[in-house]
């Protein structure tokens, strides 16, 4: 017969510790990253006309990179800071805790990038392309845009490209490490870092 554990304020108590909170952080980032990746973003593509589209993902996409800059970074740090061969071999990515580094700091690179750089040019270039669609009177779209806005279209496709790119780049990063915790487990069940 299977051993029947009884739940007690203590048991309950000891269930926030530093294991679960980063499976916890590696949930939540994991599933908004697939969310706005794959679900969120293809619904509201869909729902909304493009200009109120493109004005909801400019206010949604730098809290989302905020977020995950914030968890990855957080994961990253207690990744390296319970195995040690991460900083023993930090260059060779074949190690498989150094791998898992690489893999957390893929995500903090990719959304910092896309936070600092590629979401903000991205934007700059999406609300130059509606100013110049209302002085024209033409869709972005239509045959006979000026040069201007042929420019602002390649311009605009490119760093959209570039950002997907990046968030694809976090999401693999982040199948990866799911897959390894998922297996081999967390490896930080030793730290005696309890709240």
């Amino acid at each position: 017969m299977a051993n029947v554990e009884v739940l007690t304020l203590s048991s309950l108590l000891g269930l926030v510790n530093i294991k679960s909170l980063y499976l916890l952080g590696y949930a939540w980032l994991f599933g908004m990253t697939l969310w706005v990746t794959f679900i969120g973003g293809v619904i509201a593509f869909r729902a909304l006309p493009r200009q109120q589209f493109g004005t909801l993902q400019h206010r949604t996409f730098p809290i989302y990179f905020i977020i995950s800059i914030g968890i990855s970074s957080g994961l990253l740090t207690l990744w390296t800071y319970s195995h040690p061969a991460v900083l023993a071999y930090k260059w060779n990515p074949l190690v498989a805790d150094v791998a898992q580094a690489y893999a957390l700091a893929t995500v903090v690179l990719s959304q910092v990038t896309n936070h600092v750089v590629i979401g903000p040019l991205t934007s700059k270039t999406m609300f130059q392309r509606h100013k110049l669609e209302k002085e024209e009177g033409k869709a972005y779209n239509e045959a006979g845009v000026s040069d201007k806005m042929k420019a602002l279209n390649s311009r605009f496709s490119q760093l959209h490209g570039i950002s997907s790119l990046a968030n694809l780049s976090a999401f693999i990063a982040l199948l990866f490490h799911g897959l390894w915790i998922g297996n081999a487990g967390t490896g930080i069940d030793n730290l005696n870092l309890k709240f």
